[in-house]
């Protein structure tokens, strides 16, 4: 994540990019923006906006050599050289533009924009945003004209959320350029990531946290659920957050001892981590840290619902691994013939 309280637009340019699939061609700007004081002021929050609360960061990635990347050569460029700014963000749009490959690809407006004051992990440093605006809302525009006010429906880009965008710090740690990206669109996300920045996670505690936890929830699904039913499900989910929350590094042999009980779930866990690892081409490590900001932001992605098909739903708290197996009981009524739970409590909230 980022810092933008100093931060400051240098450069700014709009361009148009069409899909090659349905004729629409691209449309480029020869010049920079220059803006007056009140799209100043609402332009720059809206682009960083999403980078602020980003906790996963990328680096540039390629099939032969990370130098062939074109989007890590063109970020070079503008970096290096003040004169090519306008130049290079055409050759972005061209660049983007040869990823349409598919006719659900939409046209749009394309920002390239480059920063001052860009504040990640202590350090200060420029970047170079580039921004794709997919979406346009309907608003009302009135005017005056011949004495009379009148209305009419314009279309516009909303200062909510961008589409899709990127930020490619001037800043390099072991792996190469730190990318951050925002897709609010992910019915495409491939063609974003991979196909146009062809970027991958960082090899980091943010990464490794990431995949663990996905590994845990697909695993609750497909394994705990399946065989044990969904209280059993959000007990073991609730299980992994407590583990994460008290311990500042995981160890997979510790997790699996102190999460499992039964010999055959720590098993079927171990066997489907190899699944898991092949289908999603992932490397699970046997230890690693934990980060903080991951945990917080995916474990409000566990499902702790136990939904009836007598339209009643029992919410389960995530943060409170022993309080399903303490306070809630699964039965079966042989009069009614139906299965039922049992809640314990003392005062109703």
């Amino acid at each position: 994540m980022i810092t933008r309280k100093n931060a400051s637009i240098s450069k700014f340019i709009i361009h148009k990019v069409g899909n090659k699939h349905n004729s629409t061609k691209n449309a480029f700007s020869n010049k920079t923006v220059d803006f007056d004081e009140a799209s100043y002021d609402l332009m720059l929050p809206f682009l960083l906006r999403p980078f602020g609360s980003v906790v996963q960061s990328y680096r540039f990635n390629h099939h032969a050599d990370v130098r062939l990347n074109e989007i890590n050569n063109y970020s070079d460029t503008i970096f290096n050289d003040d004169d090519a700014f306008v130049e290079t963000s055409q050759n972005i749009v061209k660049h983007l533009y040869e990823q349409s490959n598919s006719s659900q690809i939409k046209t749009g407006d394309v920002l390239v924009v480059l920063f001052e004051g860009i504040e990640h992990k202590e350090m200060t440093t420029n970047a170079l945003g580039i921004f794709k605006i997919e979406n346009k809302i309907n608003f009302f525009q009135t005017f005056l004209e011949n004495d009379n006010y009148d209305v009419l429906v314009q279309k516009g880009i909303s200062s909510k959320k961008v589409d899709k965008g990127c930020l490619i710090l001037n800043q390099n740690d072991m792996e190469g350029r730190i990318v951050l990206s925002a897709d609010n669109n992910n019915y495409d996300a491939q063609y974003w990531t991979s196909h146009f920045l062809n970027i991958k996670f960082a090899d980091d505690a943010n990464n490794h946290t990431q995949n663990y936890l996905e590994l845990c929830k697909e695993f609750s699904e497909e394994i705990i659920k399946t065989s044990y039913g969904e209280q059993e499900r959000n007990t073991f989910l609730a299980k992994t957050i407590d583990h994460f929350k008290e311990n500042e590094i995981v160890n997979v042999e510790r997790f699996i001892d102190e999460v499992f009980e039964e010999e055959k779930q720590k098993v079927a866990f171990e066997d489907y981590k190899k699944t898991f690892e092949g289908e999603q081409n992932v490397l699970i490590r046997n230890q690693f840290d934990v980060a903080e900001a991951v945990v917080k932001k995916e474990k409000k992605k566990f499902k702790t619902e136990i939904k009836l098909d007598t339209n009643i739903q029992i919410k389960l708290d995530i943060d409170a691994p022993d309080a399903s197996t303490e306070y809630l009981e699964r039965g079966y009524d042989e009069d009614k013939k139906m299965h039922y739970y049992k809640v314990f409590f003392n005062v109703e909230g």
